[in-house]
């Protein structure tokens, strides 16, 4: 019998941890796992599966004009924010109940409650309560990055965004990665005026700059204003409830709503790491090896928590592997080449691999092929918005290195299209491929 009242103890109910208990009790060990807010983590709970829901409300509004192109007599519609924010929470607690009901499933303990590290192999819960573990696992994710500035105060994250009373008329967002971006899009289809605001002079840093800027045309199209090199000031608020933005080198902006869109930090402040010796980066990320071991070697971590990559799929590869190590006796490392991205953006993107910048900096010889094109229901629909296709292939052994889209459905082309680029294929590879047609996808195979 073991001298621990449990042989793994994991910190965050989320993507992560919820994949690492499962996987762990499925291999005959004794799990237990605190969440402190609700089981099911970001992901789940306020980030990409309520977006997603989002994004696809916001959809219509486009789709149920351009419906008249093809022959439906559809009326003026409005929007009620009401009835979709409600309606998505409620999924959110239909998603969280089926994550409580797999780790009941495989006998892991639920405690909803803080958790926090009381020593190498000692957790104490909210209450006092103390526990011993064999190994501790922290999956307790990330936290949004709010700047501090007076009236910062005033702004909403992330978090909040789901549970706004009202949608909001004017928005302004902080930040040019990828939530900003999601968001001003979700907004704006709405029929919000949506402002996005950011310190730098770029938006989605990381990402291609052709598809980038791609974005950024399209969306000023739509009607969404960008105030680039704008750090806050503050925000200041009326008597009525609105705000008033104020930055630097900008006129004030007047808004009923500020998210704050402004990165994500690793959320281990409080849980008692440096305490017991678990060593962290300047950002408070969990430093770990390969095996997601930290400096102490029974306290282990997975997730955004150590700031590798911030992906969800990530996360669960990470908290899979971990269990499989220690407890399936099969030792597994998680590769983190050619992962794949999406940002659901109106259009929305999808890359895998190197950029172009990339490539010419990392293989020096490089061929470029892009396809510029606008997507069937775009002509038919009276839309001028236009998709674009990049592949970037080694030029010394004609291996794709990298692929790039925007343009409508680009994430669920690019899903199957990344198992090429992971394979190692190459552009002969895809020109051997008989087309699909008609169908955007069919660019990837036809780019000369």
């Amino acid at each position: 019998m073991s001298d621990f009242d449990y042989d793994l103890f994991v910190i965050g109910a989320g993507s992560g941890g919820v994949r690492a208990s499962r996987i762990a009790a499925s291999h005959g060990a004794r799990v237990a796992v605190a969440e402190e807010y609700r089981v099911g983590g970001t992901c789940v709970i306020r980030g990409c599966v309520p977006k997603k829901l989002l994004v696809f409300g916001a959809h219509f509004a486009e789709d149920l004009k351009d419906a008249r192109k093809f022959g439906w007599d559809v009326p003026d519609c409005k929007f009620d924010w009401p009835v979709l924010r409600d309606n998505v929470l409620a999924e959110v607690d239909r998603l969280e109940g089926l994550y409580g009901q797999t780790l009941d499933n495989h006998k892991v303990t639920v405690l909803k409650t803080r958790a926090t590290v009381a020593g190498p192999q000692k957790i104490r819960l909210a209450d006092g309560t103390e526990l011993t573990a064999e190994r501790i696992l922290i999956a307790t994710g990330g936290w949004p990055h709010v700047p501090e500035f007076p009236g910062s105060e005033y702004a909403i994250t992330s978090n909040e965004v789901f549970h706004l009373e009202r949608l909001p008329k004017r928005v302004v967002i902080a930040g040019g990665g990828y939530i900003a971006n999601e968001f001003a899009g979700i907004f704006n289809e709405f029929g919000s005026k949506v402002t996005i605001v950011n310190r730098g002079d770029t938006i989605l840093r990381g990402y291609d700059e052709q598809i980038r800027d791609r974005l950024l045309q399209i969306s000023m199209t739509k009607g969404i204003d960008f105030k680039f090199n704008a750090p806050f000031q503050s925000i200041e608020k009326k008597d009525d409830g609105t705000l008033t933005v104020h930055l630097e080198g900008c006129d004030a902006i007047d808004a009923d709503a500020v998210l704050m869109a402004t990165g994500r930090t690793p959320n281990t402040k409080g849980l008692g790491l440096e305490e017991v010796g678990v060593e962290l980066d300047k950002k408070g990320a969990i430093k770990v090896d390969e095996r997601n071991q930290s400096s102490v070697p029974s306290i282990f971590a997975v997730g955004d928590v150590t700031d590798r990559i911030q992906l969800t799929p990530v996360a669960i590869r990470e908290g899979q592997a971990f269990s499989d190590t220690f407890y399936g006796e099969k030792p597994t490392v998680v590769d983190y080449s050619n992962v794949p991205s999406a940002v659901f953006s109106h259009p929305p993107i999808g890359a895998v691999g190197m950029t172009e910048a990339e490539a010419r900096n990392k293989l020096g010889s490089i061929r470029v092929y892009t396809s510029d094109f606008r997507a069937m229901k775009n002509v038919l629909a009276g839309r001028n918005e236009r998709a674009l296709y990049k592949m970037i292939v080694n030029a010394a052994t004609d291996q794709v290195v990298g692929l790039h889209m925007i343009g409508p459905d680009a994430p669920e082309i690019l899903q199957a299209a990344a198992i090429a680029v992971k394979a190692g294929l190459t552009k002969t590879d895809f020109d051997a491929t008989v087309a699909l047609h008609p169908s955007m996808a069919e660019e990837l195979v036809l780019l000369k």
